[in-house]
């Protein structure tokens, strides 16, 4: 059982005390959002922004926000892991130019379709 605040958490250190080689406190603003069980997404977080830049981050975001915080945090650190040029960026522009894609697609089979209705409506008038 965790004991009162300040104590240490003697059960398991979460993911970045566990990387950091340090005891996990009971206060640890880490071990709510990074588990034991995903050390890689600690892993890849404090490869790119650092755990005390990631410990400001999650302190200046209110509390109800800080787990979605946290996410955004692993998956932007994973994407910049990918692509360390354009990040999150890079993925963006990708999913824009399909969205572009698929939407001339989706306009040239409208006016297929069109054309074919137009085209039926003329031969049951002959």
């Amino acid at each position: 059982m965790l004991g009162p605040p300040g104590t240490l958490n003697t059960i398991t250190p979460c993911a970045a005390c566990k990387l950091l080689r340090r005891r996990c406190a009971q206060e640890c603003p880490f071990s709510p959002y990074f588990s034991p069980h995903e050390p890689q997404k600690f892993a890849s977080v404090h490869k790119v922004f650092g755990a005390s830049n990631v410990s400001k981050m999650l302190m200046e975001v209110p509390e109800s926000q800080r787990a979605d915080a946290a996410n955004s945090l692993v998956y932007e650190a994973n994407v910049r892991l990918r692509d360390p040029v354009y990040g999150c960026m890079g993925a963006i522009s990708a999913l824009q130019q399909q969205v572009q894609s698929l939407q001339a697609e989706l306009n040239a089979n409208r006016e297929f379709a069109i054309d074919g209705k137009y085209h039926f409506a003329l031969l049951q008038v002959l």
